[in-house]
């Protein structure tokens, strides 16, 4: 690495520290975690075990992001010097410390770009994921499948862990529906990215005439709400099916006679869960299902009036996807929000997401 190139690099790293420091606002941080810091330290504080939870959860959080905001800060201005020393002089040992501490540095600045994308308030919960072809039978039962692959690649990359709730074989090949419960770190966070309609163009393997075929899918994605919200359900407003389990043979789920499908009369919210042995558990995990279904519809109906939110992923068709992945005529997956490519769909069909997902949480940040 040229000296010209880390000068560029250190000055581009300035203005990102600069923004950093605005946008997060720090000193409204090192305020508040003083205050945190006192309440903690009250008589009584863990008297309320969920509160006292939350509060330190808050606490932790917001000194991790200071703390690493100090030390890209300080670590900076050391650069800066060690530079000023190495420009003037032609010890190449001087030049490799200097790259190798920049090298450094620069890993460490885009992981903490990466944590502050992933800073939202449901960033850091667990996600259950439902995927739905669209019109098309086989050809998009087929792709709804590969879009399953895709995302248990994935997890498998970021070390997280699948549970799946709810599974429906396609007529001839892929999958009706699927459900999955994905488990680890800011797992919400990365993958509601992800929520929307999914394009493929391909040579049909379906199609004794091997024409080009365009099948859609729709992801949907919402964070695994559990005991961190209330949400009032009454009784008479569900409807409470039981049903024996159907699946790939045991491969996803538990064919038992217990699965349970809840409808939430008022809204016409359904869920259904078959991936536990009992139809207590079926139930008990359909209910937190339920409960975050409902409680991001508050979300959307807060942001949005709720009508124009499912009206625009109501229908799973051309015009409406977020992503296409084309594999014929040519190779190419574009993300239509930020404008995101990639020339290997290959290794995005094997869990290749992440330049995807950052492009979009960074497009969401700056718009």
């Amino acid at each position: 690495m040229e000296l010209y190139e880390i000068k560029n690099g250190l000055t581009k790293a300035h203005l990102l520290i600069e923004e950093f420091y605005h946008s997060i606002d720090i000193e409204s941080y090192r305020r508040e975690i003083e205050g945190l810091t006192i309440i903690t330290e009250q008589d009584g504080f863990w008297d309320n075990a969920n509160e006292a939870k939350i509060t330190y959860d808050k606490l932790n959080k917001m000194k991790k992001i200071v703390n690493c905001y100090d030390e890209l800060d300080i670590t900076l201005s050391s650069l800066d010097e060690t530079y000023d020393l190495v420009k003037d002089t032609d010890d190449q040992e001087f030049k490799e410390i200097l790259e190798s501490d920049y090298l450094d540095f620069e890993t460490d600045l885009i992981e903490f770009e990466q944590m502050m994308l992933l800073s939202g308030e449901h960033d850091s919960l667990n996600a259950i994921v439902e995927i739905h072809p669209g019109a098309g039978g086989t050809e998009s039962q087929d792709w709804a499948e590969m879009l399953f692959r895709m995302y248990q690649r994935y997890a498998q990359r970021k070390n997280w862990k699948i549970e799946v709730l709810d599974y429906l074989d396609g007529d001839v090949a892929g999958i009706k529906s699927v459900t999955m419960l994905i488990k680890g770190d800011n797992v919400y966070g990365h993958l509601k990215a992800e929520k929307g309609v999914h394009r493929l163009v391909r040579l049909s393997p379906f199609d004794s005439a091997k024409r080009r075929h365009t099948s859609f899918a729709s992801i949907d994605v919402m964070p695994e709400f559990n005991n961190e919200i209330e949400i009032d359900i009454k009784n008479e407003d569900l409807k409470v099916d039981t049903y024996r389990a159907s699946g790939a043979g045991g491969q996803h789920i538990n064919k038992t006679d217990s699965a349970v499908r809840i409808t939430h009369i008022p809204t016409n919210t359904i869920v259904t869960c078959q991936s536990q042995r009992s139809q207590l558990q079926n139930r008990e995990q359909a209910m937190i299902m339920l409960k975050s279904k409902l409680y991001q519809l508050m979300l959307e109906k807060q942001a949005s009036e709720l009508q124009e939110i499912k009206g625009e992923q109501k229908e799973i068709a051309w015009g409406s996807q977020i992503r296409s992945y084309v594999l014929h005529p040519y190779s190419l997956v574009k993300d239509n929000r930020s404008n995101y490519e990639s020339n290997n769909p290959k290794a995005v069909l094997d869990g290749d997401l992440d330049g995807f997902v950052y492009a979009y949480l960074k497009s969401v940040i700056g718009g």
